[in-house]
């Protein structure tokens, strides 16, 4: 079997990294600050993250600059694997945050918009650099749909089926967030989780709602999830990413190496 994947999040606006509680917004003043997304990325360097994963919640122009230049710092420094997304609109925009040093880049409202842009980056830069992210919402004991624009806007897609056709165009990895159990620390919604990490052929990261070491055991096991991300219990400082690997590891879930200093 192999080793799943335990993945930091950084939600970053105004260069600080941030968290709210479902999909909460910037402009509303819902978001807590966290601290430098550089100071914490080389934390969870050094705690042994396998890779991390930066979302540029301003998502405008400035936001992208602000966005290269962090990259451009972790990735220096840093030596994991780094996802980088929001406001990824064109091929040119992928360009830029993998010139600067992202592994991959993770499309979601333009992808919505566009979804021949999965198949265009796919072809430019490798399946392996494409990461499609649904934000899903439980509308009824059987149905998710998908939101965009940050969890504000309904689609009317089915999010299964939106991540049957976001591989079949070329994706490499899905990420699948559950904006109902974002940042409540109540555990990950395990049946979309399953639905879709069942329906297609690539790794899918469970996101959105990790609250105790259990509840990413869960995910892995019932969710059947290759990898989980998570923000609020590392940046507050409930859990570290060792504890989390160790706690994995004793329920014989397998992971990668434990950080020099676990």
């Amino acid at each position: 079997m192999l080793a799943k994947r335990v993945i930091p999040c950084l939600d970053v606006h105004d260069r600080q990294v941030t968290r709210g509680v479902q999909f909460g917004k910037a402009e509303a003043g819902e978001l807590r600050n966290v601290g430098d997304p550089v100071e914490l990325a080389l934390r969870y360097n050094a705690q042994g993250a396998d890779e991390l994963v930066f979302f540029d919640i301003t998502a405008s122009a400035h936001g992208r600059a602000t966005m290269v230049e962090v990259i451009e710092r972790v990735g220096q420094q840093c030596f994991m694997p780094l996802t980088v997304g929001g406001g990824i609109r064109t091929i040119e925009d992928m360009g830029v945050m993998l010139q600067a040093g992202a592994d991959k880049v993770s499309i979601n409202s333009a992808a919505l918009a566009d979804p021949a842009l999965i198949r265009a980056g796919a072809e430019k830069y490798g399946s392996q650099c494409i990461v499609v992210s649904i934000d899903a919402k439980r509308m009824g004991p059987d149905s998710w749909r998908v939101f965009s624009h940050g969890g504000r806007q309904a689609t009317g897609r089915d999010a299964v089926a939106w991540a049957i056709e976001a591989v079949g165009r070329g994706a490499g990895e899905i990420v699948l967030n559950s904006i109902d159990a974002d940042g409540t620390k109540q555990g990950y919604d395990l049946e979309i989780t399953r639905r879709v990490s069942e329906a297609v052929g690539v790794p899918v990261v469970a996101s959105g709602g990790a609250g105790n070491l259990d509840h990413l055991v869960e995910v892995l096991r019932a969710g059947k999830a290759d990898a989980v991300l998570a923000a609020s219990i590392f940046h507050f400082g409930d859990f570290t990413v060792d504890q989390v690997k160790a706690h994995l590891a004793r329920h014989g879930i397998p992971v990668r190496r434990l950080s020099h200093a676990g």
